[in-house]
């Protein structure tokens, strides 16, 4: 490995998953890959999406808790232009073998990724306040 992959896979969290040898290729590229990064970028994930909400005129601190996790859900699935700055924010952590692998099924992962990134954004409401 280069010095970049290396550097990347040092700044990751280590995360106590529970291994199977029962695991597809893409579970493990989830676990191995997506989980690490997109817990590494949480921080900046939440204030990337109350950047969001400030720009589509704070509307999000008007809804109920259950509208809220709705309001979350529709903008990953909905606005394209959004979902691919999240994308970009994880895939540009990918050492360079990790790309080769995402590309192979990239659809897939995909969507696994905006899954664990709704997750994470849905399980942190209540740091979207009004500031």
């Amino acid at each position: 490995m280069n010095d970049r992959s290396n550097d990347l896979i040092k700044v990751r969290p280590i995360l106590n998953l529970v291994k199977s040898s029962q695991i597809t290729d893409e579970e493990s590229f989830q676990n191995d890959s997506l989980r690490p990064i997109i817990k590494l970028q949480s921080p900046l994930l939440i204030e990337t999406y109350k950047n969001y909400i400030d720009k589509h005129k704070n509307v999000f601190y008007d809804l109920s808790n259950e509208k809220k996790l709705d309001y979350i859900e529709n903008s990953l699935n909905k606005n394209q232009k959004f979902r691919n700055l999240l994308k970009g924010m994880i895939t540009g952590l990918f050492t360079v073998e990790e790309y080769l692998e995402y590309k192979k099924n990239s659809s897939s992962l995909n969507k696994r990724m905006m899954n664990i990134i709704l997750k994470r954004l849905q399980d942190n409401l209540q740091v979207f306040k009004i500031d």
